[in-house]
């Protein structure tokens, strides 16, 4: 099957189309044939090497996280799946990647595909969905009446959170562009702050959380609007300590990681704030809720551009120059017939 991969870590990671074996299948996975893959910014980052202390691929390896598509055999352990079901996943962290023809899917990642969404745009949610759910109410415990800073509002996250965060019951504040300020207000956001005209630092007061998309001093300014008690759940790091001690990481890069947080965390400790590095986690159950929301139009998916799968290293240089509104996704048409001995 063909599978775009990438070779190496660092500045040429030897990104092109490879034709690999369809993986075999274990007692608790789907074999599944893959109609679309949603793109996050992570896809891009993974082949510099900046996760590769935290994230074990075997080289080559292959790139996406986000799948949409049919279930065409089950282990024997799988009982909530069939062939022929369709299904939405998010595989990250698992060793294998998504932008292939086939993608073997744990039976705990997966879930039904709304019916409402074609495969595109439930392609498009489960990274970003999950993120936000993790991020706003494990992490975050948001509550109705609250309010949370979500910057880069226009992004893939940031126009998934911002529609979570207003079905929680909270007030959002967050950042654009002047051209997309519209699309965020639609969305639900409540204080709109056009980065190009005024610096978010000096308009927003207040907050309770602060959802950090943006890397830079984004986060050290954003200390300032939250409250006493307030709390900041980064996406973009930088990675803390206890990050490295819930992955069960050596000492030393236990240490490592408390250098690289140490100046955010004295800052929000000054200003009696928390903050934490959160990893995304593949759920099954959690993307089923989520999966209720968008069937109930509670919250819809914001794409941006879609891309054949031809053209998918293209499609990552796009998503690269961060001027999505919305999600990047990747469409596959998919082979005709399956044959369990082809490669």
């Amino acid at each position: 099957m063909k599978a775009l991969t990438f070779q190496r870590y660092g500045k040429s990671p030897g990104i092109a189309f490879a034709d690999v074996r369809r993986p075999a299948l274990q007692p608790d996975e789907l074999l599944v044939q893959v109609h679309a893959v949603g793109l996050n910014p992570i896809d891009n980052m993974i082949p510099t090497g900046m996760f590769k202390p935290v994230l074990k691929l075997p080289l080559p390896a292959t790139l996406g996280n986000d799948i949409a598509g049919v279930v065409i055999e089950t282990g024997s352990r799988v009982t909530r799946f069939k062939p022929g079901d369709a299904i939405f996943a998010c595989v990250f962290d698992l060793g294998r990647g998504a932008l292939a023809e086939f993608v073997a899917v744990p039976e705990r990642v997966a879930a039904p595909k709304p019916a409402n969404l074609d495969f595109v745009q439930a392609a498009s949610v489960p990274m970003v969905g999950l993120t936000a759910w993790q991020a706003l109410k494990e992490r975050g415990h948001l509550q109705p009446g609250q309010k949370v800073f979500i910057p880069a509002g226009s992004g893939g996250i940031g126009t998934f959170a911002i529609q979570l965060a207003k079905h929680f019951g909270a007030r959002v504040g967050t950042t654009t562009s002047t051209g997309n300020a519209g699309l965020v207000a639609g969305l639900g956001a409540d204080e709109v702050v056009d980065y190009t005209k005024q610096a978010f630092d000096d308009v927003l007061r207040g907050y309770d959380m602060v959802l950090g998309t943006i890397k830079g001093d984004a986060l050290e300014k954003s200390v300032r609007i939250l409250k006493p008690g307030g709390t900041i759940v980064s996406l973009v790091g930088p990675l803390d300590a206890a990050f490295a001690r819930a992955r069960r990481l050596h000492v030393v890069l236990r240490f490592v990681f408390w250098l690289m947080s140490r100046k955010i965390m004295r800052l929000a400790g000054r200003h009696d704030v928390a903050y934490s590095f959160l990893f995304v986690r593949p759920d099954g159950d959690q993307l089923a809720g989520i999966g209720e929301l968008l069937a109930s139009q509670h919250i819809r998916p914001v794409i941006d551009k879609v891309f054949p799968f031809e053209q998918a290293k293209e499609a990552l240089d796009y998503l690269a120059r961060g001027r999505a509104r919305g999600k990047v996704v990747v469409r596959l048409t998919p082979a005709a017939t399956y044959s369990a001995t082809s490669p």
